[in-house]
């Protein structure tokens, strides 16, 4: 049986998400900033749900790779989700 690249990083995701305390929030891409110069990259403005008001908009880089190895953008409008992340070590238990 042959193991495609998308089967192997939803594996490893799966395999990171369970070794590292994590959440992952709803998002949707409020606007695309288009670049102010040629060298500059476009950018994606996330508004993330449940996180404070004045902390809520995220402004990345608007390039991903899809499961073919491709460079894709966001779109205005795209749900999507943002994952917290920490090693164990960095973390302490909740009382």
């Amino acid at each position: 049986m042959r193991v495609g690249r998308r089967e192997i990083l939803v594996a490893s995701r799966k395999k990171n998400i369970m070794d590292k305390p994590s959440t992952t929030l709803p998002a949707t891409v409020e606007k695309i900033i288009k670049s102010p110069s040629a060298g500059e990259p476009e950018k994606a403005q996330i508004s993330v749900e449940g996180a404070d008001h004045l902390y809520r908009e995220l402004r990345i880089e608007n390039t991903l790779i899809d499961e073919n190895g491709e460079k894709v953008s966001l779109k205005q409008g795209a749900e999507v989700e943002v994952t917290i992340e920490a090693e164990p070590e960095g973390t302490t238990p909740q009382a």
